[in-house]
């Protein structure tokens, strides 16, 4: 009889968050998979826990997910766990997850911290309804389509970012979502823990002045409906509005194309011909 995959989520900053029963699973497992044995090293040691600790991550994935799955197989149990928050979320324990499943292995979740539904529980946006896009790709088409493809999502939408790629994405999604309600949560549960409720252009324009630093989650506010959506009239209106805030007519008709769903080159066309 095969052992189980435990799935153990670990702080993402406080180490008081991590349960009773995530601590007993720790303790009880054969042995622990971890993103960074050297990260895990220090939670262990915090909590006096004594397991052998093998390596899983994004470039090893295939060759120790194969060792670890025969271990499995073997009888033996498994916590696997990464740096910070819950397994499989945005990281390569999705794909052991699918090798056990795909073996007949049993996976439980231990469930605890999660960065993304922690900071869209602060965030002051909608709720109900949420999609996760995590990192964003670094550059390129897959970039430009995938923000193009979530310029009309009506669900709110979270995004993870990295402090250095911070102000890239800000005006990423200026440019094609245009200036819509944004919380920005960083160094989630720590010392230095802050929430920014803003809009996107406020974002940039406080990081512009303020470094940013730590981890980020951004909370984007999803479109609105298409029932909703503005005339060109109105759209005309808004360009007008902006201008008179300080942007070119090219900046103007850009962003009220992206907030309004309309076609910027048209929108341009409608401002010159209005004059």
């Amino acid at each position: 009889m095969s052992g189980t995959l435990y799935l153990v989520a670990t702080p993402i900053g406080n180490l008081g968050d991590l349960s009773v029963r995530a601590l007993d699973t720790l303790r009880g497992a054969d042995f622990i998979a971890a993103e960074d044995t050297r990260v895990t090293a220090k939670l262990l040691r915090h909590f006096e826990i004594k397991k052998p600790c093998v390596s899983y991550y994004e470039h090893n994935k295939h060759a120790s997910g194969e060792k670890i799955l025969a271990r499995l197989l073997a009888g033996e149990t498994c916590a696997l766990v990464t740096d910070a928050g819950t397994p499989a979320i945005s990281d390569p324990g999705e794909d052991l997850v699918r090798l056990c499943a795909q073996n007949g292995v049993p996976v439980v979740a231990i469930p605890g911290c999660c960065a993304a539904v922690t900071a869209l529980a602060v965030s002051g946006l909608p709720t109900q309804r949420f999609c996760f896009e995590g990192f964003l790709a670094a550059s390129g088409r897959h970039r430009t389509e995938r923000l193009a493809q979530l310029k009309t999502e009506p669900r709110t939408m979270i995004f993870y970012e990295a402090p250095h790629k911070l102000l890239r994405t800000l005006e990423d999604l200026l440019d094609t979502f245009g200036d819509r309600d944004i919380t920005l949560c960083r160094e989630l549960t720590k010392l230095h823990e802050e929430t920014l409720r803003t809009t996107i252009r406020g974002a940039l324009e406080h990081f512009r002045e303020t470094a940013p630093k730590g981890e980020f989650v951004l909370i984007v506010r999803g479109a609105r409906p298409e029932a909703e959506a503005c005339s060109e009239a109105d759209a005309l209106a808004r360009v007008a509005q902006l201008q008179r805030e300080g942007l070119s007519l090219k900046d103007a008709c850009r962003q009220a194309a992206a907030e309004t769903g309309l076609a910027k080159n048209a929108l341009y066309r409608a401002a010159l011909d209005q004059g």
